[in-house]
């Protein structure tokens, strides 16, 4: 008798590295696919849904646990459907599903997430990791399975009870009402003064362990400082929770002091062990934040740690074709985080005698391990105490370090490596053409403007289809459709590498953008936009969240980017669409502002519009116009550099100097550099 589709293991070839993993499972795993789905209906049975992604520990364990174990594997295919999902893919399943563990448990999610599923796809038993054997009061996945089957025959009713108020509940949590005024700048106060009661002035950051970098509240902390620099009283407070955050996670273990980047979170308070799995996106974000923490300081330290973070991008996570892999994992066979892991001795057998006595001072190998019996590195000393204890001069010791390091890095190259999940993901490939290229451009980088530009070129070749964005893409596969992120961070990349470097076809390309934003993703009865398209697979929810998580929220990015597109090309709709998405968010504003922190960005420059700066001149005199229109730390500014027979509609094509503009009000050409100057200086 010949097997129905559900009654193999269906993942051999799907795209996804995740869903590769599990491939030789006994489990008869299924892609999220109308197949699997009409068999949960057709045969009435449960939807066992794992979500997780490739560079999960714990997803690791429970799948060595559980999904290798042939009896598990068998209680799993005789009484459900068995769904995989990666949830960097499917990231409309993952905010869905996550938001429902809460409902269900009342606490926050993680990965692996495991769902029980009516075969009519809604939710009503959830859970993150099972063991294999009931231990430490959690119970053993066996016995879930089992009380969640027996739950389903025995009470219906009361399922079908709660599914129907589970339904209410997610319509309620997507619904918006939108008629809230604009917020005012008392939102920007409250989120200053909540974050502010969440930072911890010895360490840095926010909260408790386990400890989050969360970029996007630094950039908005700094944003802050930069607009309270403008008036009477800077606030050197929110500048210092910023800087002292980022200062004490580069110093710390969170960062890679020998490859640099920075790992996803830090297990403890102190930013000592990390959770070893890197991110494209959270280093995509926090090379960002790197840069304008040196352009608001002029500290280098700040400067070199958005270089090394840009550099172990290209190093490691670049991919033949130009765009950038999505992470790498914390495990190899020999254990989690092993990779970055060093001994004295092994230190020794790299290094020069001079350069092993200077590493071990400074990353602290001559105390007491930190992790199994092994040193995970961390700045214990620096150059400057250094130079005291080696009685060498500061600079002399900066080169030596150097030196050090690139040895070290090539003998750790030997060992066996993190797996990398080669997949691109557009929204996270559009973070880091975003980061590249501020990073490029205002700290002097070229080559990461070249970069930026080439996984520009990646994404419109491979990732853009019939005028529209796909998510995700790896080994010449992409057919998933694209999110709100996908294309609100998108054309915020696009924006900020026109600022690099400029491009007649890249404007085409962001206003085709804002268009899609318009027309796919935006509410047009209350404002906001939605995460999925219009034309998106029906699912239980048609989610939509103006929160920050991991990532900066879609809304907020969508009305950021979109009003500067509207001050860039004189399109007044692409504002009023941002403007209704701050208005739409209002009420989540009112009541957690710090947890809204690139909505805030958005309101930020509704209140006071973006200046835009254009400059057109010869190339021999770019420069000097350039270190003028970019001197010190600006987040609201936008320069451009467009030919002189580009039209645009803050400067007539065919002059050459230097146009200021703010909102609706353009100051008069500047036709020297010292010019310029004087009209940015000018006060609004």
């Amino acid at each position: 008798m010949s097997s129905t589709p559900t009654q193999i293991n269906r993942l051999a070839d799907a795209t996804s590295p995740y869903l590769r993993q599990h491939a030789d499972n006994p489990v008869h795993w299924q892609p999220w696919d109308e197949t699997a789905l009409a068999a949960a209906r057709d045969e009435g049975k449960l939807i066992l849904l794992s979500i997780g992604y490739s560079a999960c520990h714990w997803c690791h364990v429970m799948a060595h646990e559980s999904f290798e174990d042939a009896q598990i594997a068998a209680q799993m295919n005789r009484d459900f459907i068995n769904i995989k999902v990666d949830r960097e893919e499917r990231p409309d399943l993952d905010r869905i599903y996550q938001t429902a563990h809460q409902l269900l448990t009342g606490r926050g999610g993680g990965w692996p997430l495991t769902v029980f599923l009516t075969p009519d796809q809604l939710p009503f038993f959830a859970g993150t990791y099972f063991p294999r054997q009931g231990r430490q009061g959690m119970p053993g996945f066996d016995a879930v399975m089992e009380r969640v089957v027996e739950v389903y025959r025995d009470r219906p009713e009361e399922i079908h009870e709660q599914n129907a108020d589970m339904q209410q509940v997610l319509e309620r949590l997507a619904a918006v009402s939108g008629e809230a005024e604009l917020p005012g700048r008392e939102a920007l106060e409250d989120a200053r003064l909540q974050l502010g009661e969440r930072f911890d002035p010895a360490f840095g950051g926010f909260g408790s362990a386990p400890k989050f970098p969360q970029p996007v509240a630094l950039n908005r902390l700094l944003r802050h400082y930069a607009r309270s620099e403008r008036s009477v009283d800077a606030d050197r407070g929110a500048l210092h929770m910023a800087c002292h955050t980022l200062r004490r996670m580069a110093l710390g273990g969170l960062y890679d002091q020998v490859g640099g980047g920075f790992a996803r979170y830090s297990v403890d308070g102190e930013w000592m062990i990390p959770h070893f799995e890197k991110m494209l996106s959270d280093n995509a974000l926090l090379m960002s934040v790197a840069t304008d923490a040196h352009r608001a300081t002029g500290d280098r330290f700040f400067r070199r740690i958005a270089r090394e973070t840009g550099e172990w991008a290209l190093r490691e996570m670049r991919l033949p074709e130009g765009g950038f892999a999505t992470s790498l994992d914390a495990d190899t066979s020999e254990g989690e985080g092993v990779f970055y892991l060093w001994t004295p001795d092994e230190v020794r057998d790299v290094l020069d005698a001079d350069e092993a006595e200077l590493v071990i001072l400074r990353l602290g190998l001559d105390e007491k391990p930190n992790f199994e019996g092994r040193w995970h590195p961390q700045v214990h000393m620096a150059f400057s105490e250094l130079a005291k204890r080696l009685q060498t001069p500061r600079d002399g010791l900066v080169q030596r370090w150097q030196s050090a390091q690139a040895k070290l890095r090539k003998a750790r190259d030997e060992r066996e490596r993190p797996g990398r999940d080669d997949k691109a993901l557009t929204a996270w490939n559009a973070l880091m053409i975003r980061g590249l290229a501020r990073a490029g451009r205002l700290l002097g980088l070229p080559e990461f403007i070249d970069a930026a530009e080439a996984a520009e070129q990646f994404v419109h070749q491979h990732l853009w289809r019939d005028g529209r964005l796909l998510a995700s893409w790896r080994a010449g596969q992409a057919d998933l459709p694209g999110y709100l992120d996908d294309h609100a961070f998108m054309l915020d990349a696009l924006i900020e590498l026109q600022q690099a470097r400029w491009d007649s076809q890249r404007m085409a390309w962001a206003t085709r953008l804002g268009d899609v934003l318009l027309e796919q993703f935006e509410d047009p009865r209350v404002g906001g936009f939605f995460f999925t398209a219009a034309d998106h697979e029906s699912l239980i929810q048609r989610p939509r969240t103006f929160t920050d998580d991991a990532l900066p929220s879609g809304n907020g990015i969508a009305a950021l980017a979109l009003n500067r597109l509207a001050c860039l090309v004189g399109e007044p709709r692409y504002s009023k669409a941002a403007e209704r998405a701050v208005r739409a968010g209002a009420e989540q504003l009112e009541q957690t502002a710090a947890a809204q922190c690139a909505l805030l960005d958005a309101l930020d420059e509704l209140i006071e519009p973006p200046e835009v700066v254009v400059v057109r001149a010869d190339d021999n005199a770019l420069e000097h116009w350039m270190e003028v229109a970019n001197a010190a730390y600006q987040p609201n500014r936008l320069v451009f550099t467009p030919p002189v027979n580009a039209p645009l509609a803050s400067a007539p094509a065919g002059e050459t100097g230097a146009w200021v503009c703010r909102g609706h009000t353009c100051l008069p050409k500047a036709a020297t550099p010292t010019e310029l100057a004087d009209r940015l200086t000018d006060t609004p």
